[in-house]
């Protein structure tokens, strides 16, 4: 018995992966999703909160660089914000999905705070400083191999386990807070007389010098170096890896370590540079923005330096609008997120185009 006659109909438009494209092309599309995202986010305020769009993004604006000490606010904030990113960033190249930087820096930090509290006045402040700067840093290795070593050997979860990892670190630091804290307070108080050097009268300085120096390092190590090389290879095919003779096991290994050395780094740089003390919300929830920085970056250290900018420019804007036109906190954060979903969304127009479909199939 003959099958009956079936007759398939493409869809009119389908999806296509895009073949390389002028540079400018891309240029031109985050600046049409930019501006796309400034009117509605503008059409957004006037319609909830009857204001202005123009006076609402000058008011953002001098939010931001209205006075010297916002402005040096501002480029710590990004600092910080990028250090956690750059952190994050070689692990998800090798496609690692490290979910555990606000973990790593708590520890980071937590690890300074204790070289401050148990040997601050007894030691020659040099040694001090490199004894906080060795300890932030190794607590931070330690804090990120750990599932990568599981990962490794046993192929875990990775980001289960590295989000774990973030819990149990808040809780030592409030285990530490109990303990240090005597009147039961759980409040640590600051310690600048133990803290890093304050170059140039300003405490910011120095954060914002060392994660430039580390942005450099770290691009020329992800794109000229042999271990970045392998990294690309890893997070492209571990079968490709092994092929050509690469120990996949030693680059996760190793890998981490690095983002955990940058991590441990970056909470040095919070507790012992500008904070001087700790709680559980010393990082404040920037290791998981820093997810979002890396990915909108393309894991370029380049582009991530201006994507932190953009991330700190809206929230410091947004901190201006709730405290100037008593605007309510929901509908900043609503106008935040319309911004970064315009950017995140241009992301599919690089990547893919729409195409018109031709004819149809018919099956017999």
């Amino acid at each position: 018995m003959a099958k009956s006659d079936k007759k398939i109909r493409t869809p009119l438009f389908h999806i296509a992966k895009r073949e390389v494209m002028p540079w400018y092309f891309g240029v031109l599309v985050r600046v049409i999703a930019v501006i796309a995202a400034l009117v509605t986010a503008g059409v957004l305020v006037t319609v909830l909160a009857g204001r202005n769009p123009i006076e609402v993004y000058v008011t953002m604006f001098k939010g931001v660089f209205g006075q010297s000490n916002r402005i040096w606010d501002m480029f710590h904030r990004v600092a910080i914000l990028l250090g956690i990113s750059l952190a994050v960033t070689p692990a998800f190249k090798m496609k690692f999905w490290n979910c555990g930087a606000e973990g790593q820096v708590l520890i980071g930090a937590l690890a300074t705070i204790c070289v401050m509290v148990f040997l601050g006045g007894k030691i020659p402040t040099p040694v001090l400083l490199l004894i906080m700067l060795a300890a932030s840093v190794l607590a931070g290795i330690i804090w990120a191999v750990i599932p990568a070593v599981f990962k490794a050997l046993f192929n875990t979860n990775e980001t289960l386990f590295t989000l774990m990892m973030n819990y149990v670190a808040i809780q030592l630091v409030a285990f530490f807070l109990k303990l240090v804290a005597k009147d039961g307070s759980g409040v640590l108080s600051p310690m600048p007389q133990f803290g890093l050097p304050i170059l140039g009268g300003k405490a910011q300085l120095l954060n914002i010098i060392i994660i430039a120096a580390v942005t450099v390092i770290l691009h020329i190590y992800l794109k000229s170096s042999k271990q970045g090389y392998e990294i690309s290879v890893v997070g492209e095919s571990e079968n490709t890896a092994k092929y050509i003779g690469i120990n996949v096991k030693k680059v996760i290994i190793r890998t981490l370590a690095v983002s955990g050395a940058i991590c441990g780094l970056v909470g040095l740089l919070i507790a012992g540079g500008t904070d001087h003390t700790i709680n559980t919300e010393t990082v404040g929830g920037q290791g998981f923005t820093a997810i979002m920085v890396s990915w909108l970056g393309k894991f370029n250290p380049v582009f991530m330096v201006l994507t932190s900018f953009l991330i700190i420019f809206l929230e410091m804007g947004a901190s201006q609008l709730n405290m100037v036109f008593r605007i309510p906190s929901s509908i900043s954060d609503i106008m935040t997120g319309i911004i970064l979903f315009f950017i995140i969304g241009c992301e599919f127009f690089l990547r893919y185009k729409i195409v018109r479909s031709h004819g149809s199939k018919e099956e017999a």
